[in-house]
């Protein structure tokens, strides 16, 4: 069904839409001005970077520069786009048990997609606790960095010790700056983080509908509610798989998985259509972005 497709098509539009209105909300908590058209090219400079590195995790230095260039400090940049993928990940986080206990069947079976789903909520809490130090204890992360600037200019990485003093005093800036981006989010732009939180929730739902439309374009059967915790599950996964973009499990697992809500012949077939929807033309349009940013060269 032609029209279903296209259909597909404006449901990822909504994606960006959600993703791009957040950081604009998360933006006005802590004080600064992000348009709308910035939001749009920060959530597909997310894409690309996710794409190329492990554990998707060169979105954010993307954005953070991308952010810089218009003229936001560094360290609420970091915080920013910090405060984004948290959200997703704290949805993600509440919402995988409740869809465990509903469909208990998505994981049988299949011990290693239960070893992967542990794993991840170890690198979860790990990654929660490493955000809280940071907030609770910044003179220890600036400790730390001038640690790090010391032992650069030990190597003769760094050439003279005015240098050294630079770097340092632009680190501790960018610490309070990330600091302060927190507590003007807590403290007076709470109803714009209430905001990006519904614009995160709506962005995971919209995602999350790109298959069941793609499944009734070819005629399959489902149920919203199990293709939403399925795909709930594996997306919780696919943020801290270790390979470039998670490739090859995002394939490989979107079969396995899929294969509960569709017979086994379709599922492989589907998973990559459903990636094509959502990732690969985000990602494309993360390229064009990130060469008109920064060049060929």
């Amino acid at each position: 069904d032609k029209f279903k497709l296209l259909l597909a098509l404006f449901v990822v539009f909504g994606t960006w839409i959600c993703d791009a209105g957040r950081f604009c909300a998360l933006a006005f908590a802590a004080h600064e001005k992000v348009s709308f058209p910035l939001g749009i090219i920060l959530t597909w400079l997310n894409y690309f970077g996710s794409a190329v590195t492990p554990m998707q995790s060169g979105g954010g230095p993307f954005q953070v520069y991308a952010l810089y260039k218009k003229g936001i400090p560094v360290g609420k940049g970091i915080a920013i786009t910090l405060m984004r993928t948290m959200l997703t990940i704290l949805i993600l986080t509440l919402a995988v048990p409740a869809a465990l206990m509903l469909d208990p069947d998505i994981l049988e079976g299949s011990p290693f997609l239960k070893g992967l789903v542990f794993y991840v909520f170890v690198v979860i809490l790990a990654t929660w606790a490493f955000v809280a130090f940071t907030i609770i204890k910044p003179e220890l992360i600036k400790k730390l960095s001038r640690s790090v600037v010391m032992w650069l200019r030990k190597i003769k990485f760094m050439k003279s010790n005015r240098m050294v003093v630079k770097i340092v005093q632009w680190l501790d800036k960018e610490i309070d700056n990330y600091i302060l981006n927190f507590k003007l989010a807590f403290n007076t732009g709470k109803l714009w983080v209430v905001l990006a939180v519904v614009l995160s929730v709506l962005h995971l739902l919209a995602l999350f509908s790109v298959l069941p439309v793609l499944m009734s374009a070819v005629g399959l059967p489902f149920r919203y509610m199990q293709t939403i915790a399925v795909q709930a599950v594996f997306m919780f996964i696919l943020y801290f798989v270790p390979t470039p973009g998670a490739s090859g499990v995002a394939e490989g697992g979107g079969a396995l998985l899929y294969s509960i809500l569709m017979p086994a012949n379709m599922a492989g077939v589907m998973a990559i259509i459903c990636r094509f929807f959502t990732d690969y033309i985000s990602i494309f349009m993360g390229v064009v972005v990130v060469i008109r940013m920064l060049g060929w060269g």
